[in-house]
């Protein structure tokens, strides 16, 4: 009787072992890719001044200042010093935190780039949000109600008002916002962050497109869903709607949504750039466009990074949550 069991023990250690190698294997991929992608993000951003046609001290300090102070900025920046010693000097910066400093005020990258990050963050955050909390139960209802083919009206209305909504830019969308429901009802803040109110309308700006795709997809996968054999049985045992839809036929479209919501949330970190500047919004955007127009490279470099480095991390969270959600794509990639 002991040795059947320890021999009925066996293959299953084996599965669980051959299970945890798989997660293993597919951990050490998606680590791998983030290192080489941060790495190319890096050297890009790197290269970019170097890249920028003329001298950007010269740039930054305007051409009435003396050879004698754009050459002690450039010894002050480590600017004079070969090409591979920048590159090392830059890449330990990195690890230490120190993103250089500023050619117009001076101050530290890394300061510059703490204090406005929380803002962008906060903003990108809450419109994705508001997002999903939309685009999820907007999708499923729409599917509900126009599955088999009924209701074609509703249909053509909810298509033709989500590609609409979804084909305007943020920017227009942000300054349509501020026109009506600041300057002319003036409901809300037209600028800057005071309070709840100067949320409303820079999150509903960014949110309003991707709440539009999402939906629309979500929509399409939950209709393909509710045609399958489970959803079907669940009808067939008379169980509630509520549980038909939420508890079966939702969590297996979920993940397509998830997906292009984690590619939209990319979309909305770089589109705070634009609906900050109309907001006069203190994060990341409106810091490097004003770092733009006065020649700023080296903040500019540094909020590069920092966009780059959150896309990045965002497509593997959505990749950790979809591998989480469906295991069987684990086996399927590994």
């Amino acid at each position: 009787m002991t040795t059947a069991r320890a021999a009925a023990s066996v293959p299953a250690t084996r599965t669980a072992d051959w299970w945890t190698n798989r997660w293993l294997l597919f951990g050490i991929r998606r680590s791998a890719r983030l290192a080489v992608s941060l790495w190319v993000l890096v050297t890009a951003a790197f290269l970019m001044i170097h890249l920028v046609p003329g001298d950007p001290v010269r740039a930054a300090l305007g051409m009435t200042a003396s050879p004698g102070m754009v050459a002690a900025r450039r010894v002050e920046l480590g600017l004079d010093a070969p090409l591979w010693q920048q590159y090392l000097h830059f890449l330990g910066g990195l690890f230490t935190g120190d993103l250089s400093s500023s050619t117009i005020s001076g101050q530290s990258v890394t300061q510059t780039i703490g204090d406005r990050l929380p803002a962008t963050l906060q903003l990108a955050g809450l419109a994705f949000v508001l997002a999903l909390a939309v685009a999820v139960p907007l999708g499923t209802v729409m599917a509900a109600l126009t599955r088999g083919g009924r209701r074609r009206g509703t249909e053509l209305a909810f298509t033709s008002g989500s590609v609409l909504l979804a084909a305007v830019p943020e920017f227009l969308l942000a300054v349509v916002l501020a026109y009506v429901f600041a300057v002319r009802l003036g409901w809300f803040p037209v600028a800057g962050m005071a309070g709840p109110g100067s949320y409303v309308l820079p999150v509903v700006a960014l949110s309003i497109g991707p709440a539009s795709v999402l939906a629309r997809i979500c929509r399409v996968e939950m209709l393909s869903v509710l045609a399958h054999d489970f959803v079907r049985t669940a009808r067939a045992k008379r169980l509630p709607a509520r549980s038909v839809y939420v508890r079966h036929a939702l969590p297996n479209a979920l993940t397509a949504t998830l997906t292009l919501g984690g590619l939209l949330l990319s979309a909305m970190v770089a589109g705070t750039v634009l609906v900050e500047n109309v907001f006069a919004w203190p994060g990341l955007g409106s810091t490097i466009v004003q770092s733009i127009l006065q020649k700023d490279y080296p903040v500019v470099q540094g909020v590069v990074l920092v966009y780059g480095a959150g896309v990045l991390l965002v497509n593997l969270l959505v990749d950790v949550a979809l591998a989480l959600l469906d295991p069987r794509s684990v086996i399927r990639e590994v």
